[in-house]
C-alpha cells in the first residue's frame, strides 16, 4: 500500500496516491503503456534477443523534451494488476528476452518491490533492470538492494540552472550523484557473460547529448570519471530527437550536430574513459522511440 503522503521520489509531493494523483501523474494503481521486446538498448542489454521492457505510465521528473512524452505527461497507459505484471514478466522470458527492463519505474517503487519478489518466486531467473531518469531518492533505492540487478540510470544534468530550466528540478545534480553512489554500493561494475556477452550485474550510466549542450556533457563525464573510474560502464548518445512540443525552442527544437557530440566523444577518450558505448548519427530519429498503445499488446 502506497504511504498516505508520498515521498517515493525527490519531488517528495506528499500526495495521498490511494486517493488521488502525484507528481508524477499517477495513483498508487500501477499503469504500463508497453510491455515487448526492445531491440535498441545497448548490445550488452538487447543482445540478440531483445530486452523485455515495460514501460511504466507516468514520471517524476518530466524534463520538457522527453521522447516519451506521451506516457511520462500525457498519461498514456492501462491499469495492470501485480499478478498480471508478474504474468507480463514470465511470458517475457518465455518469448526468450534477455532481462527485465523496467523502464521509468521509480514513482511506483513500493508497488513493484513484490511484484519482483513474486516474479523470483514463480521462477523468474533472468535480470531485473531498473531504468530510471537518475532521479531518484536513496531511500527509495535502498529498498530495492537484493532485488534489481542492473541499473540503467540517466545521468542528465550537472548544472542546477539546466535542470531547473529543463525539469523544473534544480536538485537533479547533487540527488543524481547521491543515487548513483547508492546504485554503484548495490551492483557494482559491470559483469559481463563472457560467453554470450550479456550484462547480468552492475552499473550502465547513460548520457544524452543535448544541443547546444556539448560543455555540459564534459563536465558530467568528467565527473562520472572522476568518481567512478572505469567503474561504470558509460553510455554517449546522441539519439536526442526534437519533439512536436519542442517546435519553437532556441535550442531543443534542432538536433545535435555532429560536431557537438563528437567533440564530447573525444573528451571521453582524452580522460580515459575506455568502456563507452556510443551511436552512429541515425540513432536520432523516431523511428527508435516505441509505439505506445495505450492499451496491452
Amino acid at each position: 500500500m502506497q504511504e498516505k503522503q508520498c515521498t517515493a521520489c525527490p519531488r517528495r509531493c506528499m500526495a495521498d496516491r490511494n486517493k488521488q494523483r502525484g507528481f508524477c501523474g499517477e495513483t498508487n494503481t500501477i499503469r504500463i503503456a508497453r510491455a515487448a521486446r526492445h531491440d535498441w538498448e545497448e548490445p550488452p542489454i538487447s543482445g540478440q534477443n531483445g530486452s523485455g521492457t515495460v514501460f511504466f505510465s507516468g514520471c517524476s521528473l518530466r524534463c520538457i523534451f522527453c521522447q516519451n512524452h506521451e506516457i511520462a505527461v500525457s498519461h498514456v497507459g492501462y491499469e495492470i494488476t501485480p499478478d498480471a505484471l508478474v504474468q507480463t514478466m514470465l511470458r517475457l522470458e518465455r518469448e526468450g528476452v534477455h532481462n527485465i527492463n523496467l523502464v521509468t519505474p521509480s514513482h511506483y517503487t513500493v508497488q513493484l518491490i513484490p511484484v519482483l519478489k513474486a516474479a523470483r518466486c514463480s521462477g523468474l531467473h533472468i535480470p531485473f533492470v531498473w531504468n530510471s531518469s537518475g532521479y531518484e531518492n536513496v531511500e527509495s533505492l535502498r529498498l530495492l538492494d537484493g532485488l534489481i540487478d542492473i541499473y540503467l540510470p540517466d545521468f542528465k544534468y550537472i548544472d542546477s540552472n539546466t535542470a531547473a530550466e529543463y525539469a523544473d528540478a534544480p536538485d537533479y545534480p547533487e540527488t543524481a550523484k547521491r543515487a548513483l553512489a547508492e546504485m554503484v554500493r548495490q551492483c557494482g561494475a559491470p559483469v559481463i557473460d563472457p560467453q554470450t556477452g550479456l550484462m547480468t550485474r552492475g552499473v550502465q550510466v547513460r548520457h544524452l547529448v543535448l544541443p547546444g549542450s556539448a560543455q555540459e556533457s564534459r563536465r558530467i563525464l568528467y565527473y562520472l570519471h572522476q568518481t567512478y573510474g572505469n567503474g561504470i560502464g558509460y553510455s554517449i548518445m546522441n539519439q536526442y530527437t526534437p519533439m512536436p512540443q519542442m517546435r519553437s525552442h532556441p535550442l531543443l527544437s534542432r538536433r545535435v550536430t555532429a560536431h557537438e557530440y563528437d567533440t564530447v566523444v573525444r573528451y571521453a577518450r582524452m580522460i580515459g574513459i575506455e568502456n563507452a558505448y556510443t551511436q552512429e548519427g541515425g540513432a536520432a530519429e523516431e523511428s527508435f522511440i516505441p509505439a505506445f498503445s495505450g492499451r496491452p499488446d
